[in-house]
């Protein structure tokens, strides 16, 4: 297990390590910069999937859904963002609750 911990440490840092080695005519190039502008976002995506949608190995559509529809139209109708995480949080425990 120690290996495997030491191993993803090492992969990390040498990711990290070859970011920041990149020359700056290839961190200017607008194609990399639009990509670059992208991948927070899809991160973040993929962690609100995953956080929602499962339930272990399993999928599963639960009031962590409604939640998330709530926190959407929040968003979109650009309320606060504590209005957002607040109403989720009030309709996900609502949807639960019924």
């Amino acid at each position: 297990m120690w290996l495997a911990i030491i191993v993803a440490a090492l992969g990390c840092y040498a990711l990290k390590l070859a970011g920041l080695s990149l020359p700056e005519r290839v961190l200017s190039n607008p194609l990399v910069e639009r990509i670059a502008d992208f991948i927070p976002v899809a991160l973040l995506a993929a962690l609100i999937a995953v956080q929602v949608w499962s339930d272990g190995p399993a999928l599963t559509v639960d009031a962590r859904t409604a939640g998330l529809g709530f926190a959407v139209v929040a968003l979109l109708v650009r309320a606060p963002f504590l209005v957002v995480v607040i109403g989720a949080a009030v309709v996900s425990a609502l949807v639960r609750l019924a």
